[in-house]
């Protein structure tokens, strides 16, 4: 008999907007104690000095997880110019300083050579794997950590704000699956020819999640003392909202459940979501009419 799950079937996705000096790890703990779901996992990490839009899976929305951690992200960021720390951010100690702040105009003129795609080399200060430990890690016993560049895809970047006072400049961009804005704000502030740090950095949209749907930490601690947490859980679906949609029937639904394919010959090339009763049934892969089942949902 299989052993039985502890906590409550909760499927769906909650939306954290992610305060300051915080792990991603520390929120999903927190969504677990509020929500007593049995299986909690987040949609693409963010360090404890962001902010910002946090997807939290639950139950059977974990299974969807691929599709948020591909997608498209927003971010709102704070480069601060003429110097350099080895984080990046304003937790590191500072490596490099000339002191040089590029003009307005300066930064508008280079900033169409960082849209499409681009080759970067994520920051020392990362959790990529480097035989089998984390960058960050190695970084922080100070070994010297080569990492390689990888192509990303910045599809807009923009100005929203820039401060002779304080020597910042704010952005906004939107990007691919693998981009480091810290990387993009050293890479930025190297091609005007000086060195910059990120000061602030807020994540503002994954997928189709904006900050709309978010809930704070705080309140979310709120509600967890009169159960009403489970209120703000979205869909499933949410998180598949650009993914086309196919009803089956309840015989079809049956043989999708055990993992055979069916024949559906209106059904689109490529990923779809199958329904049946109007209920998430499977993520699936349709080709030439054959539909095979790749995450089935228990609900």
């Amino acid at each position: 008999m299989a052993r039985k799950r502890k906590g409550d079937k909760v499927d769906g996705w909650l939306v954290i907007d992610k305060p300051l000096g915080i792990s991603s790890a520390k929120v999903v703990a927190a969504i677990k104690h509020a929500t007593k779901a049995q299986k909690v996992g987040h949609g693409g990490t963010l360090d404890p000095l962001a902010s910002g839009i946090l997807p939290i899976g639950l139950g059977e929305a974990t299974k969807t997880m691929p599709y948020i951690v591909d997608a498209t992200k927003s971010y709102e960021f704070t480069v601060k110019w003429g110097t350099e720390t080895d984080s990046l951010d304003s937790e590191g100690a500072v490596i490099r300083e000339n002191g040089d702040i590029p003009a307005l105009n300066t930064i508008e003129d280079t900033l169409q050579q960082f849209v499409g795609t681009i080759q970067q080399t994520p920051p020392a200060y990362s959790a990529i794997k480097i035989d089998g430990k984390r960058a960050y890690a190695l970084a922080r016993e100070g070994k010297d950590v080569q990492l390689k560049p990888r192509p990303i895809e910045i599809q807009s970047l923009t100005i929203i704000n820039n401060s002779i006072e304080t020597n910042e400049t704010t952005f906004k961009v939107q990007c691919g699956k693998g981009t480091y804005v810290r990387s993009l704000a050293r890479d930025i502030a190297y091609k005007l020819g000086t060195y910059g740090y990120i000061t602030v950095l807020r994540r503002t949209k994954v997928g189709p999640f904006t900050l709309d749907h978010a809930i704070s930490l705080e309140k979310l601690n709120d509600l967890s003392h009169s159960a009403r947490a489970v209120e703000y859980v979205l869909p499933i679906t949410t998180a598949l909202d650009d993914i086309p949609a196919v009803a089956v029937t309840e015989k079809d639904a049956e043989d999708i459940k055990y993992g055979r394919s069916i024949h559906l010959a209106t059904a689109k090339q490529g990923t779809i979501v199958l329904t049946v009763n109007d209920m998430p049934l499977a993520m699936a892969h349709s080709e030439d009419g054959q539909v095979r089942p790749l995450r089935v949902f228990n609900m």
